[in-house]
């Protein structure tokens, strides 16, 4: 089965929907499986000592609840993302980061949903979207092995990713075998998301079984906003799918006749250079 590859448009769109199509046709173009979101409902999101605080943003200086309304996508633009992802043959999914925010995917017909590592331990959104949505994926960054084991047992996620929550993740930190360890815990498929600069983290967790992937993409890294400095931009995007699929291929090619043998297969390719060195 192949490894299905997530863009993560996330908040680096900055409430601009051309922003949001030319994303979304990259990341078809380049062969991702997915574009994702994150929906909010920002006055149930934000914490009430973070509302009134000022926040410096390309529009001018405003509160963070005023800037998190400011970038939140409107249902009207979410039936423009379902036409545009038709459009240049692609899914969408998004994040719910609360349990308004899970009931208007629910409601859009989303039969997918994330729940981010920040809401790991919301163990209502967790039990709320195992109810309204077929398939559920969890992330399990900045968690300790207790608050996992509880949210797996309440969400039952269909896909686990591993994860390290900080932007930039430190490569060194990344700790990409515990996926081997999620494995044996539990029945779920297990993915990661990557925050990392750089994409060979990401292909080595395809080669430990990856079976989603996620990465934040963007137009240009220096784009303002949270996210953009640790998303991969176009020409990256089109790297990282094409490498995943050859990491794939190098995993695990077609043994002649169907074989599952774990004997060394003969190729037909080395024959010549067999015959013209052994003789």
């Amino acid at each position: 089965m192949s490894t299905i590859v997530v863009a993560e448009i996330g908040i680096n769109h900055n409430g601009d929907m051309d922003i949001v199509e030319r994303l979304i046709q990259i990341a078809a173009a380049t062969g991702c499986d997915y574009v994702k979101f994150q929906k909010r409902t920002p006055e149930i999101c934000v914490p009430e000592a973070m509302k009134s605080k000022p926040k410096q943003t390309p529009w001018g200086t405003m509160t963070y609840l005023e800037y998190r309304n400011r970038v939140e996508l409107t249902e009207e633009q979410y039936k423009t993302i379902d036409k545009l992802c038709e459009k240049f043959g692609i899914s969408w999914f998004a994040s719910a980061w609360d349990t308004e925010a899970a009931r208007f995917l629910a409601s859009v017909g989303r039969h997918i949903v994330k729940i981010p590592s920040a809401k790991l331990t919301d163990h209502t959104l967790l039990s709320m979207c195992r109810g309204w949505f077929d398939t559920v994926v969890l992330s399990t960054g900045m968690s300790t092995q207790e608050e996992i084991d509880r949210a797996v047992e309440i969400a039952q996620p269909d896909y686990l990713l591993h994860t390290h929550s900080a932007y930039p993740a430190p490569v060194d930190e990344l700790d990409l075998t515990y996926m081997l360890e999620l494995n044996r815990r539990y029945k779920s498929l297990v993915g990661y998301s990557g925050h990392e600069y750089g994409l060979v983290p990401t292909f080595a967790a395809v080669a430990l079984g990856a079976s989603m992937v996620e990465r934040h993409i963007t137009l240009d890294r220096s784009m303002w906003g949270s996210d953009q400095q640790c998303s991969v931009e176009p020409g990256g995007l089109f790297k990282l799918v094409s490498g995943i699929r050859a990491v794939e291929l190098a995993i695990a090619p077609k043994h002649s006749a169907g074989s599952e043998s774990c004997d060394r297969v003969l190729w037909p390719s080395e024959q010549p250079k067999r015959d013209a060195l052994r003789g």
